[in-house]
């Protein structure tokens, strides 16, 4: 069916351009509309500050298609219809005593666009959320449905799972699951970033999922996040020390003076893996509209030196910048996974909604970072030439083979994509 209104980003920074907006009610309908469309983009639940899902031709919404939430305990997999969000799928697999290893800090966003993105959660153990993808049922340029997999294919599905929604209509996703599990959340204020820089291998191993953030000034706040199955270490009396960091009396938020009300409980109350791994509740959305992101991804042994650009360029972001967030991302073998090949230190800044004055300063911390190995974020804003983001990428040219593969006529690139991987 189609739908009304011309649809904006979660920010609201981006207003999106189609011919048409189509709200498919079923998978066949995906297929009627793909088949029919010149050119056709998917929209997610749009947490991109870019035009990565623009189109000027037909773009379809994926959030109303059947719930789908099926596992299967032989194969520890769950498999989902893909505009499902995080929170629509943790709440079943929990109740059924499962478990997705990791989250993002938002519940919010969706499973496909996510894992098309190569978005992340954090901890020195814990890939990107991509790479728990098991299998793709995508609906291809004809309107076919196929099915890629990690038993039949490992290599095409390494292509295919972070793909920028450029190879096709991703309808369902099958991801690995384990048995449910505790976490809880300390977080501890206070920590010098000398120290931080320092020590940076104590700070990030010290929980299943560590964060820290800062302004870049002088210090920082950490939040720790223990499996209570794994740590023993869970629990802290406020005022506690740890690196010269005290340990919260209160909850807190990560941006300075926002309520606390918003976000997963603290003060080490155990409670189920998908209430604790994000930083905010499913029934809040935070900030929404007043705010810009970006966000580079480095080589983990680049942490020291980018700590030092950022310290030294802290002034000139204080004015835009609301807040930054420090994690760690395990390495995977996904092709364009900003984390690909790499255990790698992520940097995501939350800005200012003002591009006129954020864009210049992140032009500048950009042209520093790059030089130590900096991926962009794909669903972020960044200032970097598209070759030279391309150019950061071993299996970038293996994509763009892909992209002559599995759409020859073009049907899901935008301008976007072009600029990346130019036609011809």
């Amino acid at each position: 069916m189609l739908s009304t209104g011309a649809p904006t980003n979660w920010a609201g920074n981006i207003a999106f351009g189609p011919a048409r907006v189509h709200a498919p009610a079923s998978v066949a309908e995906v297929q009627r509309t793909v088949s029919a469309a010149a050119r056709v983009r998917v929209l997610g639940t749009g947490h991109s500050f870019n035009r990565i899902a623009d189109t000027a031709g037909d773009l379809i919404r994926l959030d109303g298609l059947p719930k789908r939430v099926e596992i299967d305990a032989t194969r520890a997999t769950v498999t989902v219809a893909a505009g499902m969000r995080y929170a629509e799928v943790a709440e079943p697999l929990h109740a059924a005593g499962y478990a997705l290893a990791n989250l993002a800090s938002l519940p919010h966003i969706s499973v496909a666009g996510a894992c098309a993105t190569g978005t992340h959660g954090s901890g020195d153990t814990q890939r990107g959320l991509a790479a728990a993808v098991r299998a793709m049922q995508l609906v291809g340029p004809e309107g076919d449905l196929h099915e890629v997999s990690r038993d039949a294919d490992p290599e095409l599905l390494s292509g295919s799972v972070v793909a920028l929604g450029a190879l096709g209509a991703v309808v369902g996703m099958t991801l690995d699951i384990e048995s449910a599990f505790e976490v809880a959340q300390l977080v501890w204020t206070g920590l010098l970033l000398d120290r931080a820089a320092e020590h940076f291998d104590q700070v990030f191993s010290a929980a299943y999922s560590v964060s820290l953030f800062t302004d870049w000034q002088h210090e920082g706040v950490v939040w720790r996040k223990h499996r209570t199955d794994r740590d023993r270490h869970s629990f802290a009396q406020p005022g506690e020390s740890w690196l010269g960091a005290r340990a919260a009396d209160r909850p807190h938020h990560p941006v300075p003076g926002m309520p606390p009300a918003y976000c997963t409980e603290q003060l080490g109350v155990p409670g189920p893996w998908h209430e604790r791994l994000p930083h905010f509740r499913p029934g809040f959305t935070p900030s929404r509209g007043e705010e810009l992101q970006s966000e580079l991804l480095l080589p983990r042994s680049a942490a020291p030196a980018a700590f030092a650009v950022l310290r030294r360029m802290s002034a000139r972001m204080a004015p835009v910048l609301q807040v930054s967030e420090v994690r760690t991302v395990a390495a995977d073998d996904l092709w364009l996974s900003p984390g690909y090949g790499r255990d790698s230190v992520a940097l995501h800044f939350t800005w200012a909604r003002d591009p006129a004055a954020v864009l210049p300063v992140i032009a500048a911390m950009e042209e520093e970072l790059m030089v130590l190995g900096a991926r962009p974020h794909w669903g972020k804003l960044t200032t970097v030439e598209p070759e030279r983001v391309t150019a950061g990428y071993e299996r970038a040219a293996d994509f763009a083979r892909l992209l002559r593969e599995q759409d020859p006529g073009g049907k899901f690139r935008n301008p976007f994509v072009d600029r990346l991987w130019p036609v011809g």
